[in-house]
């Protein structure tokens, strides 16, 4: 052996062996065996998994000679099998916390009837008609579980439980899940139909004043003294382990509250009597202790329940519900105290008892009665708001949309409720210096926003305010507010002689710099400048307003005019014209277009090309937003300038990059794909990125769908997949190594993916958009990682690889799918393909609900709102199969099971596993006048009868029987039938999701 060999010996020899797991039969064949591994520090395998065990054995069909199933014998076996059980239950101290907790339902049931049959509780007679004063301790104490247990799980069985979704299991387990389920909900049907007799069983507990007993696992070996007897005599009555009067009471009364606290969403009187019993929980809590060894209660639980009754059932005569906040706010909202909910949200404030979510519910519930007419909950609503506002900002959280809507417009008391809740939120001798700067912020924020000044002043005069801020930090404030004055002078060389001007002068020169803000008639404009000027001369008047801007690439021009007005003029109905074709107001905006075009007409050359370039740009979005909207093709002359401009070859003319952008765009919308595939200039196309692009979508648009798309797309695609890659660059690190950098925005391609994305949505074609959406679908299907493919149309002309696959920024392309598809509705909510697509990346982000919501919209704009068949290339396979799997997921299996019958070749499989599901969120049995195959009713049938579910058998049954669904019909009248009921099926699934 070498070396090497023997060490690896040692080492595996030095390991610490893990010990067997002991098998279940091997506590049969010792019987000590049990008590030695349940005092273990960790038994494996543990206690609950042998309860289990031992009654999964006990409880095992037998096969006889003619290979018949017979039940479970009762042999001895099989009865210490059942008493080990109870046995194990015993050292767990009869816990039903963790009994619930690692027991399935049918397994405690079984456990609990063997505890009543080993404590001599006749099988046959009701709990409620036997008097528990009377019966031995431990017989008692077993009813008493078992009804304790019965309630629990009835409570238990109305939360709403989240299903776990597994992979595909075997058959086998498929049906062993299938028989727990079947078995489950058989229980639970007894229960509920036992609850009165249960909770009559533990109200006459509670009037109980004796201790009782629970058996442990030596009072449970002598019900094995006699062979063959199962339900024997303890040696003695008391036995047992104790458990006193208030524990038992205590313990009664939590789970009385609870059940009537259920039933009280039927019957709201009976919130009273749950009420009743929480406070009796929360006296006998505080008379046995917290800690106690038998009586364990949630107290958590137990004070939400309180708070939920101090609401649902409230009493003057209990003060200990009526004094928490959330009974206070509801009293108020019932009753319209208002003036009371506001303080207790300003109270709050300081103690932070309400969770925010309640805080908002509230609101939330004023706001609605605002919008209901409710003047009066106005006024509440900002304080309420306020108060919440406040709270976030302390918090750290954002401020939310309601405060800044509610604080459009301003008052005296706003602003005055607003500072008591700040200073009254905040002690700032024993705030922290974080929260003091966060509600400094809050108020600069406020006083910068603000335009009355005398509401400015109201908050930075205040003392809390004040005392927040440094000088340093008031000081700035004040420069903050005085750079956001309107008359601000942009001029570097001081004004020395403003001051030198008479006051009646002064005020002339601010009323005519306000008019000259106001004014769009360039003829007024002119003649205030005029005056203006003949006021003074050192005033550069196109400093007036800074909201007055024109491009930079103009401005040099512009200011080097020599003569002061005529560069004032030029430059004021310049900028003017800008704004106003920024905001569509086109009329104005050309009125001053104009004016500036006579007047640089005079002298200069270079900006008379300016201004006519700038009122191509106008008329280009005049078009668009006025007859363009409407389909009218733009006139002749406005084609001609456009592409004049574009092969305009004059020397020294400043050039805008957005006329040449909406110029390409223009010719993109208005298919001008001839012109810029054959007709622009070379040298413009190698000089200009967005000719070059508008070139290559133009060809790629005209070859569709013909054999030659292929080429011009080739084009096209390596362009933007250039655009989406990133940049690499590599790094050492101080250690030596080399890091690999990547720069999402890059230069190596023909513009920035910001700037294509730009003007892809100045384009309203539809072919074009549907050419570049199916483009970056094909990108975004490359990667390596996907799992769902989006579908669009033309997406087979595209290459399907790209040489250098890790150099693509794929989440930037999946962002920009999403930025396109979303606007491409925007141009055509009714673009059955676009939907698609946008109902494809919901499918593949997991959003089902908002998947189905666009399948179903793209069937439904295409087919008449469904009135006609849905053409077979909107809903191909792939899009059933898709809608199925988002039903599926989303728990409505009958939906599944009727989409399967969509499809070519209808899914049986499928929608034989979905109508086996019972769990399912959809209107079930409602849905089968939607079914037309015949084979599925039929399964339906058989698996009702099988279950025993007789009324909804018989609607199966009168849906099969229906005869336009005779397979002996013409094909023509099957169909029919078909298509009349896919009508109304979409119809209903629309009402869903839509």
């Amino acid at each position: 052996m070498s070396a090497e060999a023997a060490d690896r010996e040692a080492v595996t020899c030095s390991r610490p062996c893990t010990p067997p797991q002991t098998s279940w039969f091997e506590f049969l064949l010792e019987e000590s065996l049990l008590e030695k591994h349940l005092q273990k520090f960790s038994p494996d395998p543990p206690p609950v998994l042998l309860v289990v065990q031992f009654l999964e054995q006990a409880s095992k069909p037998s096969v006889n000679e003619q290979n018949q199933v017979q039940p479970p014998p009762d042999n001895k076996r099989n009865r210490t099998l059942k008493l080990l059980a109870l046995k194990v239950a015993a050292h767990l101290k009869w816990d039903l916390d963790t009994l619930e907790k690692s027991l399935s339902v049918p397994v405690l049931n079984m456990l609990l009837n063997e505890l009543l049959c080993a404590s001599k509780v006749p099988p046959s007679t009701k709990h409620a008609d036997m008097d528990l004063s009377t019966l031995p301790p431990t017989t008692a104490m077993a009813i008493l579980l078992y009804n304790r247990w019965a309630v629990r799980t009835i409570v238990q069985s109305s939360f709403p439980v989240k299903q776990v979704k597994t992979g595909p299991p075997q058959l086998s387990v498929l049906n062993q899940i299938q028989q727990e389920k079947e078995l489950t909900e058989g229980i639970l049907k007894v229960l509920k139909e036992q609850t009165e007799d249960s909770i009559l069983v533990l109200e006459a507990a509670l009037k109980l004043k004796k201790d009782l007993y629970v058996h442990t696992m030596r009072t449970l070996d002598f019900l094995a003294v006699e062979p063959g007897v199962v339900n024997g005599e303890t040696e003695n009555s008391t036995a047992g382990l104790k458990i006193s009067a208030e524990e038992i009471q205590c313990q009664v009364c939590y789970d009385l509250g609870a059940v009537y606290f259920q039933q009280g969403a039927t019957n709201a009187d009976v919130y009273v009597k749950a009420r009743d019993y929480f406070l009796k929980t929360k006296e006998l809590i505080s008379k046995i202790g917290a800690v106690s060894l038998h009586c364990k209660i949630d107290e958590k639980r137990l004070a939400g329940y309180c708070q939920a009754c101090g609401v649902l059932a409230p009493s003057s005569d209990i003060t200990s519900l009526q004094s928490t906040p959330y009974s206070q706010i509801h009293n108020s909202m019932r009753s319209g105290n208002f003036q009371d909910l506001v303080k207790i949200f300003l109270e709050d404030n300081v103690t932070h008892t309400l969770p925010d979510q309640f805080r908002k519910s509230v609101l939330r519930e004023l706001f609605q009665k605002a919008q209901q007419g409710n003047d009066a909950v106005a006024e509440v609503c900002f304080k309420v708001c306020a108060c919440n506002t406040v709270c976030d900002i302390l918090q750290g959280q954002p401020i939310s949309v309601q405060f800044n809507q509610l604080f459009l417009k301003p008052s005296k008391e706003k602003i005055d409720f607003l500072l008591e809740v700040c200073s009254r939120s905040l002690k700032l001798d024993q705030a922290s210096d974080s929260l003091k700067k966060a509600m400094a912020a809050f108020l600069k924020n406020l006083c910068l926003g603000l335009e009355d000044l005398k509401f400015v002043f109201m908050i930075s005069s205040h003392e809390f305010f004040i005392t927040l801020l440094t000088d340093d930090e008031q000081k700035l404030l004040i420069d903050q507010m005085r750079k956001r004055s309107p008359r601000v002078s942009l001029a570097t060389k001081p004004v020395t002689s403003f001051y030198d001007i008479p006051a009646s002068a002064s005020v002339n020169i601010g009323q005519l710099e306000h008019q000259l803000i106001l004014s769009v008639d360039p003829w007024r404009i002119r003649q205030i400048l005029i005056e203006l000027h003949g006021m003074t001369s050192e005033r550069q008047f196109w400093t007036v307003s800074s909201k007055w801007e024109v491009p930079t690439i103009y401005g040099s021009i512009i200011l080097g005019i020599k003569d002061s007005l005529t560069k004032d003029l030029v430059y004021i109905l310049m900028a003017k014209g800008l704004h106003c074709s920024a905001v569509k107001d086109f009329v104005h905006a050309k009125q001053l277009f104009a004016a500036c075009l006579e007047l640089v007409t005079e002298f200069s050359p270079k900006l008379r090309q300016v201004m006519l370039n700038e009122m191509l740009l106008l008329d280009i979005h005049t078009h668009e937003a006025g007859a363009g909207q409407c389909g009218e093709r733009p006139p002749p002359d406005l084609i001609s300038r456009v592409r004049g401009y574009l092969e305009m070859r004059l020397p020294d003319i400043p050039l805008r990059q957005v006329v040449a952008e909406e110029c390409i765009a223009f010719l993109l919308n208005w298919r001008e794909n001839e012109y810029l595939t054959l007709q622009v200039p070379a040298s413009l196309v190698q000089n200009n990125p967005y000719v070059k692009l508008g070139q290559l979508l133009a060809a790629t648009c005209k070859e569709l769908p013909g054999p030659e798309s292929r080429r011009t797309a080739k084009d096209l695609w390596e362009v933007v997949v250039q655009i989406c890659s990133v940049s690499s660059q590599h790094k050492r690190v101080n250690d030596g190594r080399i890091s690999l950098i990547k720069q999402r925005e890059c230069t190596l391609g023909l513009m920035y993916r910001s700037e294509l994305l730009a003007f892809i949505k100045k384009l309203r074609e539809p072919l074009v958009l549907t050419t570049l959406l199916s483009l970056f679908v094909k990108l975004h299907n490359i990667r390596e990682d996907i799992v769902n493919d989006i579908t669009a149309e033309h997406i087979s002309i595209w290459p399907s690889s790209i040489p250098n696959l890790q150099a693509v920024d794929f989440e930037a392309v999946a962002v920009t799918v999403k930025e396109l598809v979303n606007y491409a509705l925007t141009i055509n909510p009714s673009n059955h393909s676009w939907l698609i697509i946008q109902a494809d990346i919901y499918f593949a982000t997991n959003q089902y609900s908002a998947a189905l919501h666009y399948y179903l919209q793209a069937g439904a704009v295409c087919s008449d709102f469904f009135n006609k068949a849905v053409p077979p290339d909107v809903y191909t396979d792939q899009v059933i199969k898709r809608m199925i799997k988002c039903c599926s997921l989303l728990n409505c299996h009958t939906q599944v099971a009727i989409l399967c019958q969509f499809l070519r070749e209808i899914d049986y499989k499928t929608a034989f596993k979905a109508l086996q599901e019972q769990n399912s969120h959809d209107a079930m049995d409602s849905y089968y006048d939607y079914i037309w195959d015949v084979t599925i009713l039929e399964y339906l049938t058989y698996l009702h009868h099988k279950r025993g579910e007789t009324d909804k058998r018989q609607i199966a049954i009168k849906a099969i029987g229906q005869t336009e669904l005779n397979a002996n019909n013409p094909e023509e009248v099957l169909q029919f039938a078909a298509q009349r009921r896919k009508k109304k099926f979409l119809q209903a699934m629309t009402k869903l999701y839509f």
